[in-house]
C-alpha cells in the first residue's frame, strides 16, 4: 500500500507541475473528451451571426450555379424554343402595333421589349401564303361562273409557289438590312442596329395586314381592288419606315433616303406580286383560221375585171 501512495503521490505532482507549466492543458483535453468523435464544435454568439453567414453562403453558392449553367446551342431545340414563348395577348398586341403604325412609336421599344419572338412571323406568312393560294383558285372559279369560254383547273402549286416567295422576302430582305446597318455601324459609331430576330420579327409582323386585304381582292371590281392594296401598302410600309427610322436617322441623309426608299420599293413590289392578275378572255377565231388548208382562197376583184 505504501508504495502504491508513494506511486500516486509522484504522478499527482507531476500532473501539478504539468498544470503549472501549461495551464490551457486541462482546457484543451476537457473540450477535446466532451466533444463526441466526429464532430467538430462551433460557437454561436447571441446575435446569431453564424446562421446568416450560412444564409449568405447558400446564396452565392445559387447565383454561382446559375452562372456556371450553360445555355444551349443554336443547334438544340431548347435555343429556339424560347422564341415561340409567347402568349396570344402578346401576339394580339404585336398585330395591333403593326396595324396602327404611329410617328414616333417604335414597334422594337413599345411592343418587342427586347423580347422577339418568331411565332407570330411563321404563322402569319403560312398563313398568308394559304390565302394566296385559296383565293387566287377562287377567282377562276367565279370568274368561269361569269365566262363560261374560261377554262378552270385547280392550281395546287399557287401554296408552294406563295410559300416559298414570302418566306424568302422575310428572311433575305431583313438578313440583307440588318448587315447593312451592321456595316454602317461601324462607319457611324451613332448608330445602334437591331438584332437579325428583332428585324425579321418587325417584317413578319408587318405583312399580317395583306391577310384580309387577299380575300377583299375577290371582290371583281379593279379600282376597288387598287384601293385596298395601296392601303394595305400604305399601312405596312409606315410600320417599317417608323421603326426603322431612329436607326437609320444618326446616318446621312442620302443613306437614309436611299435606304428607305429601297425597303418600300421592295414592298411595294410583294404587294403588287400578290394581287391577282386580271384574266385573259380568249380571242375569237378568225374567218381565215376556220377556213380548210385544202380549199383554195376566194376570187379577187382582179380576177373578175380580167
Amino acid at each position: 500500500m505504501a508504495a502504491a501512495d508513494e506511486l500516486a503521490f509522484h504522478e499527482f505532482e507531476e500532473a501539478s507541475d504539468l498544470l503549472a507549466e501549461t495551464p490551457d492543458a486541462a482546457t484543451t483535453s476537457g473540450s477535446n473528451q466532451l466533444t463526441p468523435q466526429g464532430h467538430v464544435a462551433v460557437a454561436v454568439d447571441s446575435g446569431g451571426s453564424y446562421g446568416a453567414e450560412e444564409e449568405v453562403e447558400e446564396s452565392d453558392r445559387t447565383a454561382l450555379l446559375q452562372e456556371e449553367k450553360q445555355q444551349p446551342g443554336f443547334w438544340t431545340f431548347g435555343y429556339y424554343q424560347s422564341f415561340f414563348d409567347v402568349d396570344t395577348s402578346q401576339v394580339l398586341d404585336r398585330i395591333r402595333g403593326s396595324l396602327l403604325p404611329r410617328p414616333g412609336h417604335n414597334f422594337v421599344r413599345h411592343h418587342l421589349r427586347n423580347r422577339p419572338d418568331l411565332y407570330g412571323p411563321f404563322w402569319i406568312c403560312a398563313t398568308l401564303a394559304f390565302v394566296l393560294a385559296v383565293t387566287g383558285n377562287l377567282t377562276l372559279v367565279l370568274a368561269q361562273r361569269r365566262d363560261p369560254s374560261i377554262h378552270y383547273s385547280p392550281q395546287f402549286h399557287k401554296v408552294t409557289v406563295a410559300g416559298v416567295t414570302i418566306y424568302c422576302y422575310v428572311w433575305l430582305v431583313p438578313l440583307a438590312l440588318w448587315a447593312f446597318l451592321r456595316w454602317r455601324k461601324g462607319v457611324r459609331e451613332r448608330m445602334g442596329p437591331y438584332t437579325f430576330l428583332e428585324t425579321v420579327c418587325v417584317y413578319g409582323y408587318s405583312l399580317f395586314v395583306f391577310i384580309p386585304t387577299v380575300v377583299l381582292w375577290l371582290i371583281p371590281v379593279p379600282w376597288l381592288q387598287w384601293l385596298f392594296g395601296g392601303l394595305a401598302l400604305a399601312l405596312s410600309a409606315a410600320s417599317l419606315v417608323f421603326t426603322l427610322w431612329p436607326v437609320v436617322r444618326e446616318d446621312t441623309r442620302l443613306v437614309a433616303a436611299v435606304l428607305l426608299s429601297t425597303v418600300v420599293l421592295l414592298h411595294a413590289l410583294l404587294a403588287v406580286g400578290c394581287k391577282p392578275l386580271p384574266l385573259a378572255h380568249p380571242a375569237p377565231p378568225t374567218q381565215a383560221a376556220s377556213l380548210s388548208p385544202d380549199l383554195p382562197p376566194p376570187p379577187t376583184s382582179s380576177a373578175h375585171t380580167t
